[in-house]
């Protein structure tokens, strides 16, 4: 089950149940997604790689991140403990596209929180259906 969605850009917000809790949870994983950003001989991955696959694991949660190619960070949290990699990089490509739509509305004002009622249902639609494909 995904607990926490976060969008950190050069404004950042965070929809969560344990606000606090989980708030701590995305900080510490932007200090993660720096890291690897600025050292990927160390972390093996590329600057390419939207995809950051998971940032680290917690006793019950697990912290995934995805880097747009604007430097837009996106940060899920999930409760899910076997969760496919497959099923996460499928929930970012959606999330994206639903994020690039809100943003790119001419009424949306950059830096500013997507109040978009469309995005809202998109998102809540791409999370209804997070990890369904392995059921299958």
């Amino acid at each position: 089950m995904i607990v926490c969605i976060a969008v950190v850009g050069h404004q950042s917000f965070t929809e969560a149940d344990d606000a606090l809790k989980l708030h701590h949870i995305v900080h510490c994983s932007l200090d993660v997604i720096d890291e690897r950003v600025n050292n990927p001989k160390k972390t093996g991955s590329t600057l390419n790689e939207t995809y950051l696959g998971l940032l680290y694991p917690t006793e019950n949660y697990k912290v995934y991140g995805y880097l747009t190619n604007t430097k837009v960070k996106f940060i899920l949290v999930t409760t899910h403990l076997d969760v496919r990699d497959a099923d996460v990089r499928n929930f970012f490509r959606r999330f994206h596209s639903a994020y690039v739509d809100a943003v790119s509305n001419p009424f949306h004002v950059p830096g500013k929180k997507i109040t978009s009622q469309t995005f809202a249902e998109r998102v809540s639609t791409i999370v209804k259906s997070f990890g369904l494909s392995s059921a299958v």
